[in-house]
């Protein structure tokens, strides 16, 4: 397996960034890179639930996606299952600083080679999923 990790500060409490991950309707504005929207048909957001969604790209193609909320620690940590191709393992922590909240992001693979391939592209990509977040979360 294959992992991909990276952080950002936010300048906002935890439960201000907990609240754009929690609320359907804020995690479709910001999920995803720079130029993808969300239609989102179940989001069920405890622990177990699922979420089933079609990122739409700006090529114009439409991404299918299906996910399971494993794990929710409010205002402390998502754990996201991927259970489509690619199968991924997401694990979201906040932890509070003196500048507002740590966001870690570690994306762990189920296929390396996948993963080691598409390196820069999911790189850049997690980068700019941060930027969404943080500009949702200061709106």
């Amino acid at each position: 397996m294959t992992a991909l990790n990276t952080s950002r500060t936010i300048s906002a409490a935890p439960d201000q960034v907990f609240a754009a991950l929690s609320d359907p309707t804020r995690l479709a504005r910001w999920w995803g890179p720079a130029g993808f929207t969300n239609t989102f048909n179940v989001c069920e957001f405890k622990n177990g639930g699922k979420w089933v969604y079609v990122m739409h790209g700006p090529d114009g193609k439409d991404y299918p996606n299906e996910s399971v909320f494993a794990e929710i620690e409010t205002a402390r940590k998502v754990v996201i299952d991927h259970v489509c191709k690619p199968k991924y393992h997401l694990v979201i922590t906040l932890e509070p600083s003196a500048e507002g909240t740590v966001v870690s992001w570690s994306q762990e693979f189920e296929k390396s080679k996948f993963a080691e391939s598409m390196r820069g592209f999911l790189t850049a990509a997690n980068e700019q999923n941060l930027d969404r977040l943080e500009a949702e979360v200061l709106r």
